[in-house]
């Protein structure tokens, strides 16, 4: 395992319990040094990528400033700041293109796959051939639900889930490997399909976030080797700061190419998954989910000419069919904050019972792929059974008069599903239940339809629904929550439309609406962006003053309980996520108090034997360079290298034979490109290196290629004031210097591990017998990992 750490001491936790608790500030310097030389952070350093526990490091979005890559910068021409222009406005077009595109084809595929499923069942029940409608139905859900988990845990397994926990960690610094791979996509988009099409309660709106970030993530590469697309220009997208901004654009067109919501996706990248953002990045993103939405409309134009089969005209994309006149008045009010305050209450219980069921998937995962199958088998045979089950529970209505649709509707979408009944009468649970999702949710968001449901076939079906959802998340398939949390939404808020009865104008439709942005806001807790989403998902502006009062008021519920579900989950995964603001405990410590150890330092001229001996005996991934005299008249600081120059240097095999400066003649044979970093989880070894006894007793100048301005805090600073430098600049590593110039020139190194609870807990025990354990302890459960690590 690679371990993200580097540091330098950390400080006695009784001293600082006693100086904290008395008020006595004096430290133990002497014990506090020994500590800081003998401790070791390995906290934080495993998290689980989709169903497998991996090592997580972090990505270098800092700029690196030295002498050979500032002569290279020096060295461009004009032409080539234009290129790099371009570029980022190609791969942001491509981005788009292909995010339009891979949506699109999704949702053909899941409404013919799916749509050919049920008018085969819907034909057998035609016939009352029951049982035999029955075994089709659940034995094509039991084959395209196999299958998904079959290419997920044996291709890819890092596919597995959602993807938007992921693709957050990775936009605040976190690198896991395989997240962004060509396989991931593959896998990602087949399984998304196979799953969904199982009539499992999973939404494509999170994979489909996740497979766009991958398309970010593979143009963004910079060029391949392996395929000689190694053209001079696409070298300028060999950094993680710009794949961050494509992987961000990627995120928010895969929300446009779910919901055909190009403003939302905006809105969704920069509230729910960014960590950092800067205008120019909102017109890339923008201008990405622009190219969505054409690409889309283009796509769905085809369909009209009927050449997309059980896909129709591609409406179902959108659900434009709430009622074009909206008005309200006051006394709708009280309805709307009732459906608020449940909404954030149902919401926060929605987070709370899946992160029971994620903890208890997770330890059947761990036990084996056969279990994982066998986990996936049995909710995909329990939702068939109610699925096609509990609809027998319905009484059969007669169809009303005057309908503009079928009635009833046989093989096929719409509100009025026969199933078991006789001609001219319908069974209104069955719509619910024996549908695809987006055909529900378009029945529930359906106009003029407040006679057609009983209220005891939405009930049954929201508690149906509400518990599927969660069972069905967190198996080895690629699975999304957006989907099946509006559906549970849709379903609360026509139910509670109804109990309202006479005492609110607003009909059934508007409330189902109303429902679903107050379930998406107590359980992801995003207001601005859901707003929109909902906005553009049902193509009326008139309900933005409703919209916006239950959101406001069901997050404000929810937070009160827990936090929103990415944030479960990407703690219950374990990965170092940053959070944007400090916890009140870490005011009252100094970043001396966690810094750990023990701390490797390098000569401005050092030996290649000391350099491969600690490259090959540790894994820091980043190196204090100090100067000793005669190259200074006191040891000092001279900067930062990274563990992957050095291996190109060793690689490149950049030697002098004796102890002086090389100045220019070091990097002669070198370029830019030797140092461009490589992709997302790609990483090079010491092992694949190999020199001779008589390269190991040469010298190595590391001046040209070690940052000479690296960020640095003082030893006294507040960990809650370095957390927040670490976070905004988008460190990976942080040097702290002593307030005394008579020590060492650096007292170690602070990376995002560093921050993480369980670290500084294990450092200082004591914070949990403290009364901040109330305000922060509650949120951190650090056995979440303890089954995979045992």
């Amino acid at each position: 395992m690679e371990a993200e750490y580097d540091g330098g001491g950390g400080g006695g936790g009784g001293d600082l319990e006693s100086s904290l608790l008395s008020g006595d500030s004096q430290l133990d310097e002497h014990r506090a040094s020994r500590i800081r030389r003998m401790a070791s952070n390995t906290t934080s350093q495993l998290a689980i990528i989709g169903s497998k526990l991996c090592p997580i490091e972090s990505l270098d979005y800092e700029l690196i400033e030295n002498d050979f890559l500032k002569q290279d910068w020096r060295s461009r021409e004009p032409v080539h700041i234009v290129q790099y222009v371009i570029l980022k406005w190609t791969l942001c077009f491509l981005v788009g293109a292909l995010s339009g595109a891979v949506g699109f084809f999704n949702n053909l595929a899941v409404e013919n796959i799916a749509g050919v499923k049920f008018v085969i069942t819907s034909n057998m029940m035609l016939a009352s051939k029951y049982g035999w409608a029955f075994a089709v139905f659940a034995g094509s859900n039991f084959v395209l639900l196999m299958f998904a988990s079959a290419i997920t845990i044996f291709i890819s397994p890092a596919a597995a889930g959602s993807g938007i926990p992921e693709v957050k960690a990775y936009l605040n610094g976190v690198d896991a490997p395989q997240i962004f791979s060509l396989k991931t996509l593959c896998v990602k988009v087949v399984g998304s399909i196979a799953a969904v099409s199982s009539s499992l309660h999973v939404g494509k709106a999170g994979p489909l976030v996740h497979t766009s970030s991958c398309i970010a993530s593979i143009l963004g590469q910079g060029g391949s080797r392996k395929y000689n697309l190694t053209w001079r220009w696409l070298r300028y997208f060999k950094n993680d700061r710009d794949r961050r901004d494509l992987v961000t654009c990627g995120a928010g067109a895969g929300i446009a190419a779910a919901f055909r919501a190009p403003v939302g996706g905006v809105l969704f990248a920069l509230e729910c998954v960014s960590s950092w953002w800067r205008s120019a990045l909102l017109w890339r993103a923008f201008f990405t989910t622009a190219v969505v939405a054409v690409v889309l409309r283009a796509l769905i134009d085809i369909c009209r000419s009927g050449k997309c089969g059980l896909f129709g005209k591609g409406g179902l994309i959108m659900f434009d069919v709430t009622s074009a006149d909206v008005s309200y008045h006051l006394v709708d009010l009280p309805p709307v904050i009732v459906l608020g305050v449940i909404g954030g209450m149902l919401g926060s219980f929605y987070n709370f019972v899946l992160d029971k069921v994620l903890k208890v998937y997770n330890f059947i995962h761990k036990k084996g792929h056969g279990y994982k199958f066998f986990l996936a088998a049995s909710v995909s045979i329990f939702t068939s059974c109610c699925l096609f089950g509990l609809p027998w529970l319905a009484s059969c209505k007669p169809c009303p008069a005057g309908l503009s649709e079928a009635c009833p509707s046989i093989g096929r979408s719409g509100n009025f599903k026969k199933f078991q009944c006789a001609p001219d009468h319908y069974n209104d649970l069955a719509s619910l239940f024996f549908n695809t999702n987006d055909d529900t949710i378009r029945n529930l968001y359906s106009a003029g339809t407040d006679n057609v449901f009983q209220k005891s076939s939405v009930l049954l079906f929201f508690v149906t629904s509400y518990f599927l959802g969660i069972i069905s998340y967190g198996l080895a398939v690629p699975s999304g929550l957006f989907v099946p949390v509006i559906l549970c939404g849709a379903t609360f808020g026509r139910l509670v439309g109804m109990l309202m009865g006479s005492h609110s104008t607003l009909n059934h439709g508007l409330f189902a609406v109303l429902g679903s942005a107050s379930l998406l806001a107590g359980s992801m807790r995003m207001t601005v962006s859901v707003c929109v989403i909902m906005l553009e998902l049902t193509n009326n502006l008139l309900l933005l003053p409703l919209v916006m009062l239950v959101l406001l008021i069901s997050k404000t519920v929810a937070d009160a309980f827990n936090s929103d579900v990415y944030d479960l989950i990407v703690k219950l995964k374990g990965l170092p996520y940053l959070e944007s603001h400090a916890e009140p405990y870490m005011r009252h410590l100094t970043v001396g108090d966690v810094v750990s150890g023990p701390l490797q330092i390098f000569n401005g001229i050092e030996k290649v034997s000391n350099i491969f001996h600690v490259l090959k005996s540790t894994g820091h991934h980043g190196f204090p360079v100090i100067d000793e005299p005669p190259l200074s008249d006191t040891p000092v600081l001279f900067g930062l290298i990274l563990r992957s120059h050095l291996l190109v240097l060793l690689k490149k095999k950049q030697f002098v034979c004796t102890r002086r400066v090389a100045g220019s003649e070091a990097s002669i044979q070198l370029s830019a490109d030797d140092f461009a970093k490589r992709g997302s989880g790609k990483h090079e070894f010491i092992e694949g290196i190999e020199l001779t006894a008589e390269e190991m007793n040469m010298y190595v100048d590391l001046h040209p290629f070690t940052n000479t301005s690296p960020y640095t805090v003082v030893e006294t600073m507040s960990l809650a004031k370095a957390l927040i430098l670490f976070r905004e600049v988008g460190l990976r590593h942080l040097l702290v210097i002593p307030k005394s110039s008579s020590r060492a020139p650096v007292v170690g190194i602070l990376t995002r591990h560093d921050f993480m609870p369980e670290h500084i807990l294990g450092l200082h025990p004591f914070l949990c017998r403290s009364s901040w354990k109330k305000l922060w302890f509650r949120k951190l459960n650090s056995s979440d990992l303890s089954l995979f690590k045992k």
